[in-house]
């Protein structure tokens, strides 16, 4: 790992821990932080591990996945700004999740001492680390509300709308580009349905003209008819 050069301040998204923060409160952090590059698919924190430190996303995304009875569930994305690790950081339990790379990543890498350290002189940062382990929870919630009230399909809209949101790009020939590759088993975990019923609803949205994937790559062509199916009786 080698210490990150000075370069041009960035900006994230307001709903990131680093966007979140004041621009001199989130330089400090960055500059007490080691970077590392990382490859697709390498693991930056391990389910049951019990190093603790924290890791600070600077560019790429990453997936917050568990293991249960040996299969794989996806419960989150992680974002360029996001903070991941801080549940092990700050409290004496082993890892509850894996986080992998998705495509290159850098990261910086924090000693929980030293993480200990700066959110007791910075409190605004203390309540962002608050902030974010509570929007983890809305997130979670949001999933199993979900699950108790829309079918497969309405569930799938939802998702890809809110994924849209926040790692959606422009795509070359119209609409909007989830940022992450994502594969039909991980939708279905996140929704909570078998993959032939994922890959159904897929296959629908694809034939209504709101949806073109391919290998882990997926377009949504009309965002504006795609939330209007994840409203409410929408479908």
């Amino acid at each position: 790992m080698q210490q990150g050069r000075q370069r041009p301040f960035p900006t994230w998204a307001q709903e990131t821990f680093l966007g979140g923060l004041p621009p001199a409160v989130a330089r400090e952090l960055l500059r007490l932080s080691v970077q590392r590059a990382l490859r697709p698919g390498q693991v930056m924190i391990r389910e049951g591990g019990d190093d603790t430190h924290v890791e600070l996303i600077v560019s790429g995304f990453a997936k917050v996945t568990t293991s249960v009875d040996g299969i794989e569930n996806l419960l989150n994305i992680r974002l360029p700004g996001d903070l991941v690790g801080e549940i092990g950081a700050l409290t004496p339990v082993p890892r509850t999740a894996t986080v992998t790379a998705c495509g290159r990543v850098i990261a910086g890498v924090i000693p929980r001492v030293t993480f200990e350290d700066f959110l007791r002189r910075h409190p605004a940062a203390a309540l962002r680390v608050t902030a974010t382990v509570a929007g983890q929870l809305r997130w979670a919630n949001r999933r199993r509300i979900d699950f108790a009230v829309y079918p497969a399909d309405v569930r799938l809209a939802r998702l890809l709308v809110e994924i849209a949101e926040v790692c959606g790009r422009p795509a070359a020939q119209g609409g909007v580009e989830i940022g992450v590759p994502l594969s039909q088993p991980e939708l279905a975990t996140m929704i909570a349905v078998s993959q032939a019923t994922v890959h159904k609803a897929i296959h629908e949205l694809r034939g209504r003209g709101l949806l073109s994937t391919g290998y882990r790559r997926m377009t949504i062509r009309d965002i504006a008819e795609l939330r209007r199916i994840a409203q409410p009786g929408g479908a």
